[in-house]
């Protein structure tokens, strides 16, 4: 078992500085948001704000406040919290734990964007990427599935039938709004209404999504387009069980996190469907998976070639990849090693967890949604997982 102790005490450190920060903050990819840089021509050409956003985003030094960049709550972000407070309710009920987690939702349903066939969500600022443009709130599956599936998590502990709702109507957005490419069994999502990358970890992000709702609604219909979307992510799964980023020759790359987003998605897709047609693909990238992003002192890697970054997300995704696969019990050797370094390597005294540390330096930004929301939501489910194998 994990030093509890020890493990407790970063948790209650890290709850302590969101709430003190109200819940929301800054980006890694905020940059955009600087009134300074909208005020100018450069912000209209595609190289000028790749650019500023790849210099914010990689730049140690935080820039935001002389660039006009404002703290700002971030849906995903909400959406993280509010599952990761989810969490913690069920091991300690409390008022105050569910004073928190009705907040949340209502403010993450407030944040929604409009003018779409069901509810949906985006970042909140223009996001340049190598392949497309997004303009800020432009809704996207990513921040969708993990918004909605915050608000289901929610209602499953206060029964307001406004949170399923909701949630239910964004597998509209899903099955009407997002393009799709077409493969010999099945598609895959687009990452956004505007654009037609087939992003895998994206795609399978939806397919859990409306596997989920299926649980609850027993629409056939919802099952079908999850069951289409994870065949043809299978389809393209590399013979030693990983996955590129998505099939855009700039987007070959593999990596810690979104390979375990691949393997939790395809995971609750067969336990939603009780379709388990895919466990061998499921075993073979979780192989990958522990082979190639962690070494034996714990430390994550970020690429399954090269070691940094290590991002956060790395040994946070884990936690969450093993809770989901119900792995945490049998590598929990892993597990332990990889938050031990975690806590050492990454935790800030003040109870924030760093963004990325390099070879030779640590960025050390206090990121909301990338670093401590997520932190939390894996966390939570860490002491999830302590609590239910102690009942």
């Amino acid at each position: 078992m994990y030093l509890t102790g020890k493990f407790e005490k970063s948790l209650s450190s890290l709850v302590s500085y969101i709430e003190k920060e109200g819940y929301y903050g800054w980006d890694p990819f905020d940059g955009l948001n600087s009134k300074l840089l909208r005020h100018s021509q450069l912000n209209r050409l595609k190289i000028a704000r790749l650019l500023w956003l790849q210099f914010f985003k990689k730049n140690p030094i935080n820039l935001r406040k002389p660039f006009l960049v404002k703290k700002e709550y971030n849906p995903k972000g909400v959406g993280l919290l509010l599952t990761g407070y989810c969490n913690l309710y069920k091991g300690h009920q409390n008022n105050d734990t569910l004073e928190r987690i009705n907040f949340l939702a209502e403010k993450v349903i407030e944040l929604q964007s409009n003018g779409y066939s069901g509810a949906c969500w985006g970042y909140n600022f223009d996001w340049q990427s190598r392949a497309f443009f997004l303009p800020k709130w432009t809704p996207s599956i990513v921040v969708t599935s993990f918004v909605s599936n915050s608000l289901l998590d929610a209602y499953n502990i206060t029964s307001n039938k406004k949170y399923l709702e909701i949630a239910i109507k964004s597998t509209k957005f899903i099955t009407n709004d997002l393009n799709r490419t077409y493969t010999k069994n099945g598609y895959i999502f687009s990452y956004s209404p505007f654009d037609n990358t087939s992003v895998y970890n994206a795609s399978l992000l939806g397919s859990k999504l409306l596997a989920r709702i299926y649980s609850y609604t027993k629409d056939v219909n919802l099952l079908n387009h999850a069951k289409l979307s994870v065949q043809a992510c299978i389809d393209d799964q590399n013979r030693d069980g990983s996955w590129v980023y998505g099939k855009l020759d700039i987007q070959n790359w593999i990596d810690s996190f979104h390979t375990g987003y691949n393997l939790e998605c395809i995971e609750l897709y067969q336990r939603f469907s009780n379709d388990n047609r895919f466990e061998e693909n499921i075993e073979s990238g979780f192989k990958f998976y522990l082979n190639r992003f962690f070494l034996d002192d714990g430390t994550p890697k970020y690429y399954h070639n090269k070691t940094y970054p290590i991002d956060i997300h790395c040994p946070a995704q884990l936690i969450v990849t093993l809770y989901h696969l119900n792995k945490l019990d049998e590598y929990q050797s892993i597990a332990n090693k990889v938050l031990e370094w975690t806590l050492c390597n990454m935790h800030d005294k003040k109870g924030y967890f760093y963004y990325q540390k390099y070879k030779y330096w640590t960025n050390k930004i206090p990121y909301m949604r990338w670093s401590q929301a997520f932190m939390l939501y894996a966390l939570s489910y860490f002491l999830r997982y302590i609590n239910e194998i102690q009942e």
